[in-house]
């Protein structure tokens, strides 16, 4: 009896090929076609995994092009009601010129100030332990919420000339606070270092701390790993949160007037310039408005990678 020959096997169907995979049809005909698993026990034909619609829905969609309406339209109406003309007649005042420098000046050191003493205080916030921890943190972000003219009567109880600290620092050293330029640069840190210490404290808790445990193990201080590795490490951080301290400052108005005052050339800054002349020249308050906004769009486009990225 011989034996029947490969090929004709093949040729038969009787062997499978190898790596051929089973039709769709035998599947479904030898009933191997995917299930679930009901919740009562019984099994149905699997349908694929379920796409959400990408649709956007109605009750969604008013609301939000309402809100963005509101947000927008102030703002094109500013620029539609701007005196292009007489623009810059109005921006090159000698009274625009003095509140803008002013402004450029006063915040450029209330910056420098949020700085120094911002940074460290971001950095205990972030890497000691201490007990009332969570109570500085919310004293610290206070200025936030806190009306800006309630914090201009707090400094100015605190450091005017009959407060707790302006009676000593007049008596013993001849400083006076309010109502100069240098209470101007007071008032305008207060409001705006809140906003340097959450980036920077945001930073400081995202960076990855075993560098510094690897500096301290080379034998360096901590505040050796801190200047050498930790504020390299944390610089876009800092210079974010700088340009928002800078930015905050620059706008700042509460504070200003209610500890500083409104002295033209002296405690005068672009805000208080834009109310007063809201009064008398309406033209002249909407050229100012219009160098702000043009500030702010230039803070929000450098820092567009940190804060509009897509994810």
């Amino acid at each position: 009896m011989t034996e029947p020959k490969a090929g004709a096997e093949r040729k038969a169907g009787t062997e499978p090929r190898a790596g051929a995979q089973p039709r769709a049809g035998a599947e479904r005909k030898a009933g191997t076609e995917p299930t679930e698993v009901l919740g009562g026990g019984g099994t149905r034909p699997w349908l694929g995994t379920p796409r959400l619609r990408t649709g956007t829905p109605l009750p969604l969609l008013l609301p939000a092009l309402v809100g963005l309406v509101f947000l927008v339209l102030p703002l094109l109406a500013l620029l539609v009601r701007a005196p292009w003309r007489s623009l810059p007649d109005q921006l090159t005042s000698v009274a625009v010129w003095q509140a803008l420098r002013l402004s450029l000046i006063t915040a450029t050191a209330a910056t420098a100030v949020a700085l120094v003493l911002g940074v460290p205080l971001a950095w205990l916030l972030a890497r000691a332990r201490f007990p009332g921890r969570r109570l500085v943190r919310a004293l610290v972000t206070l200025p936030l919420v806190l009306p800006p003219v309630v914090g201009g009567v707090a400094l100015l109880l605190a450091l005017g000339r009959n407060g707790i600290v302006g009676r000593w620092l007049d008596s013993a050293f001849g400083v006076t606070l309010p109502f100069t330029t240098a209470g101007v640069v007071v008032a305008e840190a207060f409001v705006a270092m809140p906003f340097l210490v959450i980036s920077v404290e945001g930073t400081l808790r995202a960076a990855d701390p075993r560098y510094e445990e690897a500096a301290a193990t080379l034998g360096a201080s901590r505040f050796t790993a801190f200047r050498r590795v930790t504020l390299p490490m944390v610089a876009p951080g800092v210079a974010a949160g700088a340009v928002l301290a800078w930015a905050r400052a620059l706008g700042e108005f509460g504070a200003t007037i209610t500890f500083a005052g409104n002295f033209p050339g002296r405690t005068q800054t672009m805000p208080l310039s834009v109310y007063l002349a809201l009064q008398s020249d309406p033209a002249a308050a909407i050229a100012l408005s219009l160098v702000l906004l043009a500030v702010s769009i230039a803070v929000l486009a450098g820092l567009r990678d940190r804060w509009m990225a897509v994810s």
